[in-house]
């Protein structure tokens, strides 16, 4: 493990709140702090998250809309605009975290959501991608909110998620996988890839390290998930809008 220990424990300290509203609270006070801790802990699932994204995406990137949910400071759209992704929106729950995004630049509008209680503010169909990273555990955005970013992607689009898989993570992670499973066995959309990652972040404590994690290098694992919208018309038992393997 590395980092300042005033780091570890923010970092820890994020990951143990189970309250929607309280971990906003959280993430306004951390918002100064954020950037430094998450570097210090080598997190690695916005790069990594976009790297996916981006090598299915069709078009040139400069063309792309993309919409960054939960975007936090705003580490996605620094990965994006690296690949040439230029039209990025934001949404966050956080004014702080959204304050901190917003003197980066690198966005064409970011918006105050809170996913799960509150819808996203965009239309149906509006984006050609979706992307959350590091949003989706216990008291962050609820597995119920899924369909949103699948409402605002356009058919054919893609939708790009994250989750860790340390062992505090993953109760929350089977009811993800459950929601993501549902919605492709209605034929919402299609898996591309689920790709588990074994070097996520490092541990901020001994008890995140359990089963599975990578001990002797003190990082716990994560998971990419990418998704394809279905095409308008194929619902239930269509025809899928692209034959992909599902990588293990």
């Amino acid at each position: 493990m590395a980092g300042s220990p005033q780091g570890l424990a923010r970092v820890g300290a994020s990951h143990r709140i189970t309250d929607q509203a309280c971990k906003l609270r959280f993430y306004d006070s951390w918002a100064p702090e954020y950037d430094q801790d998450v570097a210090a802990l080598k997190y690695r699932a916005p790069c990594l998250a976009v790297e996916c994204l981006s090598g299915a995406l069709l078009g040139p990137p400069r063309d792309a809309l993309i919409l960054d949910v939960a975007c936090g400071t705003g580490l996605v759209a620094v990965e994006l605009q690296a690949r040439g992704f230029l039209q990025v929106h934001g949404v966050d729950g956080s004014p702080e975290m959204l304050k901190q995004a917003q003197a980066r630049g690198l966005y064409r509008h970011l918006s105050l959501c809170t996913l799960g209680p509150e819808p996203l503010p965009d239309p149906e169909g509006t984006f050609d991608a979706v992307i959350i990273v590091g949003a989706l555990s216990e008291g962050q955005v609820p597995c119920s909110a899924i369909s949103e970013l699948l409402r605002v992607t356009k058919p054919g689009g893609l939708v790009c998620l994250t989750t860790r898989s340390n062992p505090s993570n993953l109760p929350y992670k089977e009811v993800l996988e459950a929601t993501l499973d549902s919605l492709e066995q209605a034929g919402a959309w299609e898996r591309l890839v689920a790709q588990p990652v074994e070097h996520w972040e490092l541990a901020t404590s001994e008890q995140e390290m359990g089963q599975g994690t990578c001990a002797d290098r003190g990082f716990i694992p994560g998971i990419i998930y990418l998704y394809r919208k279905q095409e308008r018309g194929q619902g239930e038992g269509g025809r899928p809008s692209v034959q992909a393997p599902v990588h293990p």
